[in-house]
């Protein structure tokens, strides 16, 4: 069974463009929840361009930082990064053009502003490091910019950035909190580099020979996915497959490789990793992988091209796994050859485990129970002196599952406890594949202020002992 299914609508694309140094990375940073620049740069493929998703509320998106447009520069990076900004504004659904309240209006945001103008796309002034000012102070002279009523941000402090969200996201569709399996299809993703046989893989699974993306025009905003049965179960597989490296085909490389994959990751119940045994684990299935775990999807890795290797190569590569890929040990791995099709039954066996323990639902009181074991196996170090004390837990979500733990000075538990909570729950439910999250609060004592009402009889009593108190003194 291959029918097409009508996919979901594509994540909206939210593009940064503005001048070096006027806050765009720390925006991205911001948006996508992420620390450092560092979600799916592709070496090479997108140079100066990063590729993120964020999450507002109910809402979902594709953010994409663009490298700093200099349209007043000569040099040859300035001119290669103004073209990567261009191929990223092609597929924008709004562009965020940020400038500098503090340094005020320069001649390149004329120059910008005046490209902006000509190309047809919703611009939202953004300007930024404008803390504690007004809209109309941190706007000055920016409304000659001719882009409508400037927005007050700070990218740094997140001053304006919901309201900012709120009104970009309006109008798309929500995107439901996670996947759920109420239609009984479980939902997997394939993603990689391309050239990694996640083609033949898509194949393999599918039991025919069909490629399921096109390098055709018009075709890069939509996913392609295709419904199909194993093991008993019923699939609905999300291509990011059928991606080519071919001369001068950079846009089409971009629209497919990346916005698609990101969207897949979204609407994923299971991703596949497949990486190359034949070639060496990279910085960019690295970067890719951590997206997913970022994402909280249920993950497998695919070592694929595993048949003809000898032991010493074998070896290697279990190597290379083990160092570069250290932060994915929740992560099963299986070693195929999806063109033979070895070891791929193996994998979609575990895809409906991974699947299962990822939606799947934890009483409370096993949570607890369990929590009471380990701290009873290795308790929390003492903090100044003082016990941590963990009083409870309970599941706050699937898909990933996110266990909440309540008990006090939570905030100041060390992280390698909190990875020995993490493998114990893990290993005790059997969440193997799962990104476990779990988050920690700390409550006040529920008896605190509270008085104690006493009934006419024990009022009684306490009168008689304080009386016979009062004789014996």
């Amino acid at each position: 069974m291959t029918d097409d299914v009508t996919p979901p609508a594509p994540l909206p694309r939210l593009v940064l463009v503005g001048r070096p140094n006027v806050g765009k990375s720390t925006l991205f940073n911001r948006l996508t929840g992420t620390r450092a620049a560092l979600v799916a740069d592709y070496a090479g493929l997108t140079r100066d361009r990063q590729y993120g998703t964020g999450r507002h509320g109910d809402r979902a998106f594709v953010v994409v930082d663009t490298g700093g447009l200099m349209p007043e520069s000569s040099e040859p990076l300035a001119a290669l990064a103004e073209d990567q900004a261009r191929l990223a504004l092609a597929e924008a659904d709004q562009v965020l053009f940020m400038v500098d309240a503090r340094a005020g209006r320069h001649p390149s945001d004329d120059a910008i502003a005046q490209f902006l103008r000509r190309l047809g796309k919703p611009v939202t002034l953004l300007v930024n490091k404008a803390e504690g000012q007004t809209r109309v102070a941190a706007g000055g002279d920016f409304y000659a910019l001719g882009l409508g009523e400037p927005c007050a941000v700070s990218a740094a402090h997140g001053d304006g950035i919901s309201a900012l969200l709120d009104a970009l996201l309006e109008s798309y569709p929500p995107l439901p909190e996670s996947p759920s399996l109420d239609d009984g299809r479980i939902r997997v993703a394939v993603v990689g580099r391309p050239n990694v046989g996640k083609s033949t893989l898509v194949n393999r699974l599918l039991g025919e020979e069909r490629v399921l993306a096109a390098d055709l025009p018009g075709t890069t905003r939509d996913a392609i996915e295709v419904p199909f049965e194993a093991e008993g179960r019923t699939f609905t597989l999300i291509d990011t497959a059928g991606v080519r490296r071919r001369a001068r085909v950079s846009e089409v490389i971009e629209k497919f490789s990346i916005v698609k994959t990101l969207e897949a990751i979204e609407r994923a119940h299971v991703v596949i990793a497949v990486v190359d045994a034949h070639g060496e684990i990279s910085e960019q299935d690295a970067r890719l992988m951590g997206l997913v775990a970022q994402r909280g999807r249920a993950l497998l890795v695919a070592v694929n091209k595993w048949d003809g290797l000898d032991d010493d190569d074998r070896e290697q590569v279990r190597y290379q796994v083990d160092l570069k890929l250290p932060f994915l040990d929740f992560a099963p791995l299986h070693y195929i050859s999806a063109r033979h099709g070895s070891g791929v039954g193996v994998l979609m066996r575990e895809v409906i485990e991974v699947a299962d323990a990822t939606l799947r639902d934890i009483p409370t009181p096993a949570l607890t129970r369990e929590l009471e074991h380990a701290v009873s196996r290795h308790a929390p170090p003492a903090v100044v002196g003082r016990r941590i004390k963990l009083r409870y837990a309970h599941q706050g979500g699937r898909n990933p599952i996110r266990i909440v733990v309540h008990g006090n000075q939570t905030e100041r538990i060390p992280n390698a406890y909190k990875r020995y909570l993490a493998n114990h729950f893990r290993e005790v439910f059997k969440l193997k594949g799962v990104p476990l999250v779990l988050e920690f609060k700390t409550g006040d004592n529920p008896f605190k202020g509270r008085v104690n009402q006493l009934t006419p009889r024990q009022v009684k009593k306490k009168k008689r002992l304080m009386a016979r108190v009062k004789g014996r003194r």
